[in-house]
């Protein structure tokens, strides 16, 4: 069977660090969300004035259900900060709050790596759930140009997650400046900010290995059977 096969092997570095990295952004995040910001500044306020003062007027700020599910939406122009964000002032809630406006401040500078992820994620949705169909189907009736279909709908995968490492990464570095900058955290505290900003870094180069030595694993399998 496919799901049993030795090339599994490939994906256990991947695994240990996916699952390293959901222990780290949780117990980081949850440790430091229980510090109050000497600031007492609500994560909210800090994504409010944080926008204003990159002059930033139309996207608004709303809650959102869930824990760790704060997100930029640029369509709709809307900043969603989860409930232990939105209203807390802690170090965890005023770093998350920052980081999401780093994306804001992306797109109203037409941040280039954001640009490309945009662009790349229809085609990686698509590819996510198709790709593996197309492989799957090639391998059972021996149609080797859906198997190569199914691989290259996969490389998008991966291209998608590699870029998502810069506007990430990016996106940390603006926040840690700005909460700075503007004294919503001090000398000690943004310490502790960056660990958790940090935290949620590793989750998404946990992802963008998967994805590697997924589409690696693939293209093992596709070669043994040509060779066969």
């Amino acid at each position: 069977m496919f799901f049993y096969d030795p090339t599994f092997i490939i994906l256990i570095p991947a695994l240990l660090l996916a699952g390293w990295a959901q222990y780290k952004v949780q117990s980081t995040f949850h440790r430091y969300a229980r510090v109050p910001s000497s600031s007492g500044i609500t994560g909210a306020q800090v994504a409010r004035k944080l926008l204003l003062a990159n002059g930033i007027d139309d996207v608004t700020v709303e809650p959102v259900r869930g824990n760790l599910t704060d997100h930029y939406h640029p369509t709709k122009k809307t900043l969603f900060l989860s409930e232990p964000v939105f209203g807390a002032s802690t170090i965890s809630a005023i770093c998350v709050a920052a980081h999401e406006v780093g994306h804001a401040i992306q797109h109203k500078e037409d941040y280039k790596p954001l640009s490309i992820r945009s662009m790349l994620v229809p085609v990686a949705n698509f590819g996510n759930y198709t790709a593996w169909i197309l492989f799957f189907v090639g391998l059972i009736f021996s149609m080797d140009f859906l198997v190569e279909i199914g691989i290259v709908l996969f490389t998008f995968v991966v291209l998608f997650q590699l870029v998502t490492l810069p506007v990430e990464f990016n996106a940390s570095s603006r926040a840690l400046a700005q909460v700075s900058y503007q004294g919503f955290l001090n000398t000690d505290e943004l310490r502790y900010g960056k660990k958790v900003l940090n935290a949620a870094a590793l989750t998404y180069v946990a992802a963008a290995l998967m994805a590697i030595l997924q589409l690696l694993r693939l293209l093992i399998i596709f070669g043994g059977l040509r060779r066969d």
